[in-house]
């Protein structure tokens, strides 16, 4: 069996779009709103919904980067020194409804150490899930996403990669299968 893409350019953009009207439904103005994009790649999600939310609704909602590196629950397991990547969050959490965004929601570990970094920042209201894709069949802990991109029924030896333009040139979404790893 050969890659598949599941999302293509287009595709893409739709979902974001649809994405932020969900978004705009709930938060309506976000001034009691924070998107907080998971490092690594869950960043570049909330990026483009912050982009994107002030495009259709004109409200730049706070956004921010969380790095969990030391937050994970393997992180002494890794044989090679870790290197953690940047948290940016220049706003208080403290009261606020978070939107905690990832790209892709496999084993449900990521989110949990996520949770677990932003409430070191303070005591949101609320801690709402975006995921770009949700292998939703994969979980080792009880957490399910409130936004979904698209959900998709894989296996375990498979891989789903996010491709985004900012690092990748373009936005698509590749299921890889076991013997075809990039």
């Amino acid at each position: 069996m050969k890659h598949s893409v599941i999302l293509n350019q287009d595709q893409f953009e739709l979902t974001i779009n649809r994405l932020c009207f969900q978004l705009i439904e709930n938060h309506n103005d976000f001034s009691n709103s924070a998107i907080i994009g998971l490092q690594p790649r869950g960043i570049f999600l909330a990026n483009r919904l912050q982009k994107k939310l002030l495009e259709l609704s004109g409200v730049l909602p706070l956004t921010g980067a969380l790095d969990i590196t030391f937050f994970r629950d393997d992180f002494r397991r890794k044989s090679h020194p870790l290197i953690p990547s940047v948290t940016n969050l220049d706003f208080s959490i403290e009261n606020k409804r978070i939107i905690l965004v990832d790209d892709v929601l496999f084993t449900g570990r990521t989110v949990r150490a996520g949770m677990e970094a932003a409430l070191s920042y303070g005591r949101p209201s609320q801690i709402e899930l975006m995921t770009f894709i949700d292998r939703r069949f994969s979980r080792n802990l009880p957490i399910a996403p409130n936004y979904i991109g698209k959900s998709i029924d894989s296996i375990e030896t498979e891989r789903v990669e996010v491709q985004w333009k900012e690092t990748d040139k373009e936005d698509k979404v590749i299921l890889y299968n076991k013997d075809e790893r990039p």
